[in-house]
């Protein structure tokens, strides 16, 4: 039996050192044939003497299901950075280190991973706790899916007590290649490769994170109990790395602040080389003595600073301007372009937002345009470049009639509006565009259907409207092309189960004129149930703080319209429920208005959203006198501008989570 455990033993630490062959320093030492018949073995010899299988082994990588996540306090506190656009401001954090510490204080540059932030603690060499950032203080444990990430370590190359933080990331191929397939399903694509890595970690059926093509740089370490605890940054990163961590390739120890600023400008368009998504560089001071010296402030390192990259531009050029039909029918004219990198993808068109906007920037077809994206996501056409033959080129026309073919109804203006409007109730295109709407995320969020699975069903006349989703049978589904039995039970159960969502959901599925996720919110809580909805008048409509006399007639008119009331008796008579609305746990933001801006680092402005109205507050989408706070993001738009010329209160995404928790 001895020789038993001895061949799992030596079979465990040879495939770990395979592994990080492998998977971290990205050098294969034996074939995948090999490989295999290693793991088999263990696998074999782990299924005879099931006694014998332990946490650490390469097998236990497999994956379960939860029922959820728990959330749990982290053992030290994981800090936010402050961050800097400008090397001026560098220039000066370095000062006030060199005034007080000495002339060439030592700094260590690291490439700022764009991914999930996470916190592992091992024991005696293995892994016990992977938890998310979460606010710094508490996280949620997501150790089972963590230990799928074939590049973390489940047992370390010595029996080290250490904390290590790191950034959980997908590579760009695999991004790529991820949402290709998700698209092919007709599922929803992945926003950026962050967004697709923050949501194969948190899947509660944690073989699903194990399919998806995940791995980490480790950035930090927190050592106890160790004889000779590393006496620099540095040289704590080449300890890790010798533990059997990812530590990046591209970290460099610079001998003053000139050498870190020549590696941001290195880095600031090399990066798009690089097969993950990085947006700045992180700075420390490298001797770890400063480093507790220094200290802290309320929520960053004093010893750390972050240098964000600008959003990219690049010039391309406009091929075509195609139009589209949105839910409402407004026709939303789009630029077609040369594809061009930006920001580490490939893109290939822009909206031009409505045609105020077209002949603002005056694009014209053939037009050379520079392109950013805003908030690093959606493409935007920001100006053309006049490169001589713009003059002679025709300028872009307004069009007479809906671009889909199956309607060519005539277009039209509305009083008081600038977009132009397709002028029939019916048009096919406005129609998938409800549906499509319907099945969204921030609507009636019905998982796995996507743009080409409506496609397939409004063609197959499968459906006509959103709720003919309701009507589909397992029968009907599986007709669709490339979808088989398990394929339809999926898509059928996720159907059944958006028929409970709750109401504010709903009212928003209904895309009443210009009633977002915002009113839907507030009306939801105000009438409970759509019944109650239905039997308001305009006069109690347009008394509710947020709807105002315009939007009450909308309301009305839409409930009192003979096809809206056929609409709900259908979906009523098909089991179209809402759940009960949830009211809010607390009231200390009560009749605080909150305005968001900005990409957040922990949560999504979604997330946000549903934390300000759980604690009684409510959200608006535009900065006027009567916000209370803006609560800001990296790379905020205008909104922040206008916040601070009115002298609106500014919340950064860590004091909004400290007024939380101090005010409850």
């Amino acid at each position: 039996m001895v020789a038993v455990i001895d061949r799992i033993n030596f079979l465990k630490d040879e495939i770990n050192k395979h592994n990080y062959k492998y998977y971290v320093e990205d050098a294969p030492s034996i074939s995948d044939f090999d490989y295999d018949m290693l793991f088999k073995e263990l696998k074999d010899l782990e299924e005879k003497h099931p006694e014998y299988k332990t946490p650490d082994s390469p097998t236990q990588r497999v994956g379960t299901t939860s029922e959820k996540f728990f959330s749990q306090k982290h053992k030290y506190r994981l800090y936010s950075l402050d961050n800097t656009y400008k090397y001026e401001d560098l220039e000066s954090w370095y000062k006030k280190i060199t005034d007080e510490y000495g002339q060439d204080v030592e700094l260590v540059c690291e490439l700022k991973i764009d991914g999930l932030a996470i916190a592992l603690t091992y024991e005696n060499g293995l892994l016990i706790d992977g938890l998310t950032r979460g606010d710094g203080i508490t996280g949620e444990n997501i150790t089972t899916n963590l230990k799928t990430i074939k590049s973390i370590p489940l047992k370390l190359f010595e029996n080290a007590n250490v904390e290590v933080r790191g950034e959980i990331y997908m590579p760009k191929t695999s991004f790529i290649k991820l949402n290709e397939e998700n698209i092919q399903k007709g599922e929803k694509a992945f926003a950026n490769p962050r967004n697709a890595a923050a949501g194969s970690v948190r899947q509660l059926d944690s073989t699903i994170t194990a399919k998806r093509d995940l791995s980490i740089w480790v950035y930090s370490s927190i050592f106890e109990n160790i004889e000779n605890p590393p006496k620099t940054h540095y040289e704590s990163l080449m300890y890790l790395k010798k533990l059997g961590f990812k530590v990046n390739p591209n970290i460099k120890l610079c001998k003053n602040v000139k050498e870190a600023i020549a590696y941001c400008q290195e880095w600031e368009n090399k990066r798009f080389e690089l097969n993950y998504a990085t947006d700045g560089v992180v700075i420390k001071v490298n001797k770890t003595s400063i480093q507790e010296d220094m200290g802290f402030t309320a929520r960053a390192p004093k010893w750390a600073t972050a240098f964000k990259f600008p959003p990219e531009e690049a010039t391309t050029t406009v091929l075509d301007i195609e139009l589209g039909v949105g839910k409402t029918g407004a026709i939303t004219p789009v630029a077609k372009l040369e594809p061009v990198l930006l920001a580490g993808s490939t893109v290939s068109r822009a909206s031009l937002h409505n045609f105020d906007e077209v002949w603002r920037l005056d694009v014209r077809i053939g037009d050379k345009v520079v392109i950013k994206k805003a908030a690093e996501i959606i493409p935007k056409v920001i100006k053309v470049v006049d490169d001589g033959n713009h003059r002679r080129r025709a300028k872009y026309g307004l069009p007479e009639r809906c671009p889909d073919p199956e309607c060519n109804s005539k277009l039209e203006f509305r009083e008081g509006e600038v977009s132009l409007y397709c002028s029939n109730p019916d048009c096919p295109a406005k129609m998938r565009a409800k549906i499509e709407f319907w099945a969204s995320k921030d609507a009636m969020d019905i998982d796995f259907v996507g743009p080409s699975i409506i496609e397939q069903m409004y063609k197959k006349k499968l459906i006509k409207s959103p709720v003919d989703f309701y009507e589909l049978t397992m029968e009907k589904l599986m007709t669709l092309d490339l979808v088989k039995e398990k394929s339809a039970q999926n898509l059928y159960s996720a159907i059944q189960a958006s028929k409970h969502r709750p109401l504010k959901r709903l009212i928003t599925a209904f895309c009443i004129k210009n009633v977002g996720k915002e009113t839907s919110d507030i009306l939801a809580n105000e009438y409970g149930t759509l019944e109650k909805l239905q039997e308001a008048t305009i006069e109690e409509l347009a008394a509710i703080n947020g709807v105002g006399g315009k939007m009450a007639i909308e309301i009305f008119e839409f409930f009192h319209n003979p096809k809206t009331i056929e609409m709900l008796k259908r979906l009523k008579a098909l089991g179209v429920e809402p759940a009960p609305q949830e009211m809010p746990k607390s009231d200390i933001l009560k009749g605080k208005t909150f305005v968001l801006t900005g990409t957040l680092k922990n949560m999504t402005r979604d997330e946000a959203s549903e934390k300000i109205k759980m604690y009684g507050g409510k959200t608006a989408s535009s900065v006027s006198k009567n916000t209370s706070f803006v609560l800001v993001g990296e790379n905020p738009g205008s909104k922040l501008d206008k916040a601070e010329k009115l002298g609106v209160i500014i919340l950064t995404e860590e004091k909004f989570l400290e007024m939380i928790k101090e005010q409850n």
